[in-house]
């Protein structure tokens, strides 16, 4: 009878010679659940069921949103709002902002516009764990689901996750691809002996260049093999011992909130993450299945953000994805362009935000010990 090349002596597998770490495909091939996922390769992504997206919204009178100013930065609230902002800097004192000549306030209205999409993806692939003689719900117990015909329950709207679920009817027992359904491999240290040669008997030697007895080995020359204790052979980490393994197909599903934002304005001075951060009044709020752009906006750059943003994560999420839910909102954030002077200098700042926030763009007294003053 033929042995296995791989197979050594005492029936224990040798890794010295390349095993697979992954299962054939050609085990795989026999159940008919998975035919459709073998035509890919290992792991396939399935386009989502099309859906028909919903009717369309008249044109909203945005004269009523935009009648809900913003409350007007006064050069009261410009000072305070410096007062605050140079209590939280440790090189400034309360001097700095009561020093300082407020000369102009340029008020400025800016929009902001952000469409939240969240989408749910779902891939499978194979995988497998030791078989421990459960229960194993395999082909002969029906036909294995499409991948978006499984229900599952979902996260809250908007909130991000992943999943992972076995296909139902797809799991299959085999033999261990590592271990060849033995449970053991031989040691690729010791090579199945159990010992391997000490590595410091031979240093030990006299002045008088005669051998002293190796407290390590006791004279034998040979240790006990550290990485399989002195067995000769380990046990299988693929299969854990137990010789088989359940393969079955897993789907994996993962919830993603894709985000667009737009803050309109040109040529200002503060930064822009800072305002896409502001914290500003709610003017339009928008959410269905899927939502359409935004038309006849006074502010024409927010349309266009709009278009663009619904543009985007429909390309690049329809055809691999399936939208669950969009969200559109228009925010009011009030900004206010501060002209001053401090000790004869001009000096610039910037009131933002419904929390009036401050963005200093030239600092009125030098930094003493290198304190971050945006």
């Amino acid at each position: 009878m033929d042995r296995d090349p791989s197979e050594g002596q005492d029936g224990v597998l040798d890794l010295s010679i390349q095993s697979p770490l992954a299962p054939p495909a050609e085990i795989l091939e026999g159940l008919r659940s998975c035919d459709w996922f073998l035509q890919g390769g290992r792991q396939q992504i399935f386009s989502p069921p099309s859906e028909a997206p919903g009717e369309s919204q008249a044109l909203t009178p945005w004269s009523l949103f935009l009648a809900q100013r913003a409350p007007v930065v006064t050069e009261e609230v410009a000072r305070e709002a410096l007062l605050s902002f140079v209590n939280s800097k440790c090189c400034y004192c309360n001097a700095t902002a009561g020093d300082l000549v407020i000369q102009d306030l340029r008020q400025q209205t800016l929009c902001r516009y952000r469409l939240e999409t969240f989408s749910e993806s779902r891939i499978s692939h194979w995988t497998f764990q030791p078989f421990t003689n459960h229960a194993v719900d395999g082909p002969q117990r029906g036909v294995s689901p499409g991948i978006w015909d499984m229900e599952v329950q979902m996260p809250p709207m908007f909130q991000e996750d992943t999943r992972r679920f076995q296909v139902p009817h797809s799991a299959l027992v085999k033999d261990c691809h590592k271990c060849h359904g033995r449970g053991r491999y031989k040691c690729s240290v010791c090579h199945g002996a159990g010992t391997v040669q000490c590595p410091t008997c031979s240093r030990a030697r006299s002045k008088a260049g005669q051998a002293r007895r190796c407290h390590g080995c006791s004279g034998s020359r040979r240790r006990r093999c550290c990485t399989c204790s002195g067995r000769g052979n380990k046990t299988c980490a693929t299969c854990k011992g137990e010789r088989k393994l359940v393969h079955f197909t897993q789907l994996v599903i993962m919830w993603k909130n894709s985000l667009f934002e737009f803050v309109s304005g040109r040529q200002l001075r503060c930064p822009a993450e800072l305002l896409a951060k502001a914290k500003g009044e709610s003017l339009f709020r928008d959410e269905n299945t899927m939502v359409y752009p935004i038309v006849d906006f006074p502010i024409r750059d927010i349309s266009l953000a709009s278009q663009r943003g619904i543009a985007e994560h429909g390309a690049s999420l329809a055809p691999r994805a399936r939208i669950l839910q969009q969200r559109q909102t228009i925010e009011l954030i009030p900004l206010t362009e501060v002209h001053s002077r401090y000790l004869g200098k001009a000096c610039v700042y910037y009131v933002y935000g419904t929390d009036h926030q401050v963005y200093m763009v030239d600092n009125p007294k030098p930094c003493c010990c290198g304190c971050t003053i945006i």
